[in-house]
């Protein structure tokens, strides 16, 4: 009888009897002490309704503003740089002279958007003319006059004998691991700053050179002179040491914007023609051909110093009309811009480059150079001939 009635009775529904079982739970002496113990009190930054703190007791006190990251959105002051030269990616792989033909990519500045307030030509960032003048090689005589008085002032008096052979020795490599790597892309723009860098613990700092700039030393010696305003007083192979000089102040040195990447080369025009100048095509076919199967005069190691090339190059002129060089696993650019550079100092003409060699001819009237001896080994510089003399025949004796 009772189970019918049970049944029978409506049944409540469930909303009804969880807050019921809420209730009793709450009103247990149990439940309070769960509560207590797992009771989760949100802090003022979640809360619905924040907590209302004290006021500043010191109103007029500058607070120190929040953090916030660096954005590409803010606006960025441009640096201003007074250096009285052009700005490149490298100075010794590139001639203000010789003018491209064409770009490949747009004229954006290395240096950042609105980070420089040169204007970059795709080429260079000229320091006069926003325009591209400057690319066609015609150079403000005004900037020549100017780098000559900044250099004169930073030197101040030649070094003494006895303070270069100082210096010089300090720079040894057991002396100090401090040293600048100058490598396949020579001579660059935030090299500038490196030099810099170490010119604040040392007046000297020792410069290893590698690669293709090292085809003409001259060159290499006279862009670190002309851009750092420094002095080279030793050259011995592909070792350099850069003098800062007497007057040169480290809270006083240029700003030297940074490129913050490397820009792409522009369009050339091409280094070996169809027909080569007083040679029909089928001549040109021959000697192309003749060249390749001329025994090669020396083989270049990849990342290597090439100083000797210009002189052995000159002395093969002697004996044979056509030279090859074996640059087998040097990348391709490499040994065209020592092609490049053999036709402008032997000087000679260009055959081809098939093959990874360097084929290059004397030309018809080929009259060999009145200055022989191209670059000393071992140099001194700011000294008498005699250093220099005495110099070289020591390591001569040395090498025998």
């Amino acid at each position: 009888m009772i189970l019918p009635r049970l049944s029978r009775q409506k049944q409540q529904p469930l909303s009804i009897t969880v807050s019921l079982l809420k209730r009793h739970l709450s009103s247990s002496p149990s439940a309070s002490k769960l509560r207590d113990y797992y009771s989760f009190q949100p802090p003022p930054s979640l809360s619905p309704n924040p907590q209302k703190t004290n006021p500043d007791p010191n109103p007029n006190k500058k607070r120190k503003p929040k953090y916030r990251p660096p954005s590409s959105l803010d606006q960025i002051k441009a640096i201003r740089s007074d250096l009285p030269f052009d700005f490149r990616f490298s100075y010794t792989e590139s001639s203000p002279t010789v003018r491209p033909i064409g770009l490949r990519e747009p004229k954006y500045s290395p240096f950042g958007p609105g980070r420089l307030d040169r204007e970059w030509t795709g080429v260079c960032a000229p320091a006069v003319d926003p325009k591209v003048k400057s690319v066609e090689g015609s150079e403000d005589p005004k900037l020549e006059e100017k780098r000559k008085l900044l250099r004169g002032r930073i030197q101040g008096t030649p070094l003494t004998e006895a303070e270069r052979k100082f210096l010089v020795e300090k720079c040894q490599r057991n002396r100090t691991k401090r040293q600048i790597n100058l490598g396949r892309d020579g001579l660059t723009h935030n090299m500038l700053n490196d030099i810099h860098n170490h010119w604040k613990f040392a007046e000297a700092v020792r410069i290893k050179c590698l690669g293709v700039a090292t085809v003409d030393m001259k060159n290499v010696c006279a862009q670190l002179e002309d851009k750092t305003f420094g002095k080279v007083i030793l050259k011995h192979g592909g070792t350099l040491i850069l003098y800062r000089g007497r007057n040169y102040n480290c809270k006083r040195r240029p700003v030297i914007p940074l490129m913050l990447w490397k820009p792409q080369e522009p369009v050339y025009p091409r280094l070996i023609k169809t027909t080569i100048d007083g040679l029909s095509i089928e001549e040109t076919k021959e000697m192309r051909k003749r060249g390749l199967a001329v025994p090669a005069l020396t083989k270049l190691a990849k990342n290597g110093y090439y100083g000797s090339l210009v002189p052995m190059v000159r002395d093969a002129f002697l004996v044979n009309e056509l030279v090859r060089i074996d640059c087998t696993g040097l990348e391709r650019s490499d040994y065209k811009k020592i092609g490049c550079k053999l036709r402008d100092l032997v000087p000679c003409v260009l055959v081809t480059f098939e093959k990874e060699q360097i084929v290059v001819w004397r030309g018809k009237d080929y009259k060999p150079p009145k200055d022989g001896h191209f670059f000393t080994n071992r140099e001194f510089f700011d000294e008498p001939s005699c250093d220099v003399e005495g110099s070289d025949s020591s390591d001569e004796s040395n090498d025998q």
